[in-house]
C-alpha cells in the first residue's frame, strides 16, 4: 500500500489538549508501554475524527496493526466523551445568552433498508438524529446523544429534556416548523400557504435568526467522520460528544 503525508485542518492546541487528556488517562490506569506515544495516538484519533480516515488507512500510515488503531481511537473517544457537558451543565452557559437556537440534524450511517428505526422519512436515508443548541451567533453550545433517524425532532427534544430545561430557565428559543407544539419556550414560524402579511413578515424575521443555527451544523459536518458513519450505532453518541469537546477545546 502506498503511503503519503497529509494534513489536518486543526490547530496544535487541539492536539496538545487531546494529548494531555490521554497522558492523564495512561497515568490513571498505570500504562507502562504503548505502541504509539501519546502525541501520535492523539494525532491518530484526530485524523480519524476530522478526516474520516479508515482504520486500514491509518494502520498503513502509522505503521501499526488495525486492531491497535481501533483500540487507540476507541480509548481517545471514551476519554473525550467523558468530558462532554450534560444538558444540565450546559444550561449554566446557556442561561447567560439572550436566546438560543434549537435544530436537529441527521448523521448518515451505513445501514440497509431493513433497519427501519434508523430510516428518516424526511431525509430519505438512514441516519441518527442529533439535537443541537447554538447561541445567537450560531456558535455550537451543546449536542445531544444520538437517537435513531426515524425519531421526530420534537420527540427527540422532549426525550432529551431540552424543552423542559428551556422552560425552567425561562429562555427564549427559536426553532423550525418541526418543533410545532413544543410549548411557550420554543418559537416557531407560522404554518400555511395563505398567510396574512404580518405573519409572512414574522416568518421572514424568524428565518433570518434561525438560519444562524446552520453554522453549528456546518461545524459538526466539518468533522468528516460524521458525514458517513460506518461504526456501530451504539458508539455514535460518544463520537458526537468527543467532537463537541474537541470543538470547544479548539475554539
Amino acid at each position: 500500500m502506498l503511503v503519503y503525508p497529509s494534513s489536518i485542518d486543526l490547530s496544535t492546541r487541539t492536539l496538545r489538549f487531546l494529548a494531555g487528556q490521554l497522558t492523564a488517562r495512561r497515568r490513571d490506569i498505570g500504562t507502562r508501554w504503548r505502541r504509539l506515544p501519546v502525541a501520535r495516538q492523539a494525532l491518530l484519533a484526530l485524523a480519524h475524527l476530522r478526516c474520516g480516515d479508515t482504520y486500514a488507512q491509518l494502520a498503513a500510515g502509522f505503521g501499526i496493526g488495525i486492531a491497535t488503531v481501533c483500540r487507540h481511537i476507541r480509548e481517545a473517544i471514551e476519554v473525550l466523551a467523558a468530558l462532554a457537558p450534560t444538558l444540565t451543565e450546559a444550561m449554566k452557559t446557556i442561561r447567560t445568552k439572550a436566546f438560543v437556537i434549537l435544530d436537529g440534524t441527521l448523521l448518515p450511517i451505513d445501514r440497509i433498508a431493513a433497519d427501519t428505526p434508523y430510516y428518516s422519512g424526511k431525509h430519505k436515508r438512514h441516519g441518527m438524529n442529533v439535537q443541537v443548541l447554538t447561541d445567537p451567533f450560531g456558535r455550537l453550545l451543546w449536542a445531544s446523544p444520538a437517537l435513531p433517524g426515524s425519531t421526530h425532532d420534537l420527540t427527540a427534544a422532549r426525550q432529551h429534556g431540552i424543552i423542559d430545561a428551556l422552560a425552567a430557565a425561562g429562555l427564549k428559543c427559536w426553532a423550525d416548523k418541526a418543533y410545532q407544539g413544543a410549548g411557550r419556550p420554543v418559537r416557531v414560524p407560522f404554518r400555511g400557504r395563505h398567510l396574512k402579511q404580518w405573519k409572512r413578515r414574522h416568518n421572514t424575521t424568524h428565518a433570518k435568526i434561525r438560519c444562524l443555527g446552520e453554522q453549528a451544523m456546518a461545524t459538526l459536518k466539518g468533522w468528516r467522520l460524521l458525514r458517513k458513519l460506518r461504526c456501530s450505532t451504539n458508539g455514535i453518541s460518544n463520537i458526537v460528544k468527543a467532537v463537541l469537546v474537541l470543538h470547544h477545546a479548539s475554539a
